[in-house]
């Protein structure tokens, strides 16, 4: 079956540089990833930007393998990207965020979904979009899959239907994937990972996951370094989304 080029897309990252060889280190990183077209990298606004069609969870992984971190500041054109984080409502779950889902709609039908999750037990897992975003009660509430019935009755493939991932020995899954779908029909509505595809959910499943996908910030729509409302730069931010288990 003919399957469709990804188009590049651009996406910024905030990393922590101090010479021009922090540039050569983390640009020799990422011409080893397939889909790598041209990296910018600046030193006065600590920035590094990438055209291309890698996975940006792969960017990230090539460029903490020099050592450095580095944070997503903006991906696609303005109000083309959202992001969805992924949470166990387990109540035993001691770190509740388990998973993130990156989209960037790089043409008018054509979204590329990134999902990455992590301290789930091995396995297939499921990931659909749900038509609602209520996650009060967990993946119970989010309701049926996004135009499933639609699909059903027009005979055609659910776009609601992300597809499959597999969870490692490690816990730790990612998938990179594009879907005929575009990115403001999915905002608001919310995300369901789960080792089956629908029906009647657990909540208290650790190995459930849900959350809602909200808009997230085009190329050069986020510049920020400091957060207005608690003071912290995006570093001290990051480590303390990490120490919640954020990828």
């Amino acid at each position: 079956m003919f399957k469709m080029t990804i188009p590049t897309f651009e996406t910024t990252f905030a990393v922590p540089m101090t010479c021009e060889a922090c540039i050569k280190d983390i640009e020799g990183s990422l011409h080893q990833l397939s889909g790598i077209k041209k990296v910018t990298a600046s030193l006065q606004d600590q920035l590094v930007s990438i055209e291309g069609n890698a996975a940006p969870s792969a960017i990230v992984e090539a460029i903490q393998s020099t050592g450095r971190d580095a944070i997503l500041r903006g991906s696609g054109k303005s109000n083309s990207a959202a992001v969805c984080i992924l949470e166990s409502f387990a109540p035993h779950v001691e770190n509740k965020v388990r998973g993130l889902v990156r989209m960037v709609q790089v043409a008018p039908t054509m979204t590329i979904v990134d999902l990455s999750i992590r301290g789930l037990s091995p396995g297939t897992y499921h990931a659909t979009i749900r038509e609602s975003g209520d996650i009060s009660d967990g993946p119970e509430s989010t309701g049926p899959i996004f135009e499933a019935a639609k699909a059903k009755l027009q005979g055609t493939p659910c776009r609601g239907v992300f597809g499959t991932v597999e969870v490692s020995k490690g816990g730790v899954g990612t998938v990179f994937l594009d879907k005929p779908i575009q990115i403001w029909e999915m905002i608001g509505r919310s995300i369901v990972v789960a080792r089956q595809q629908d029906g009647a959910f657990d909540k208290n499943d650790p190995d459930t996951l849900v959350g809602v996908i909200a808009r997230s910030a085009g190329v050069w729509e986020n510049d920020k370094t400091v957060c207005s409302c608690s003071g912290k730069t995006v570093w001290q931010e990051r480590k303390d989304e990490v120490g919640k288990g954020m990828l």
